[in-house]
């Protein structure tokens, strides 16, 4: 059987097999950087935001933690710097 009975020869195949292969990646590509309308975009937040709120929720609870550390810290500075201010004051006799 004769390639040229059917009416393709090698070239001719290998360049419509090109030019399917480009189309279908064109398609592709196109199709995959297509804009998302507010709703699609709203949808796949929420959906990522239910995916990690276990995450979310442990690392707010991290937060919270050094929050408290650092507000008792802090009290203590100010307690601490009371405590000076008082004695320096007796000391300078005011």
């Amino acid at each position: 059987m004769d390639s040229e009975s059917n009416g393709l020869d090698g070239r001719s195949a290998k360049i419509w097999i090109g030019i399917a292969v480009g189309t279908a990646l064109g398609v592709g590509i196109a199709l995959s950087r297509r804009k998302r309308s507010r709703w699609d975009s709203a949808k796949l937040l929420t959906k990522r935001m239910a995916d990690r709120s276990g995450d979310l929720a442990e690392v707010t609870r991290d937060m919270i933690e050094r929050v408290k550390t650092i507000y008792q810290e802090s009290r203590k500075v100010v307690e601490e710097a009371e405590d000076l201010w008082s004695r320096g004051r007796k000391l300078a006799g005011v």
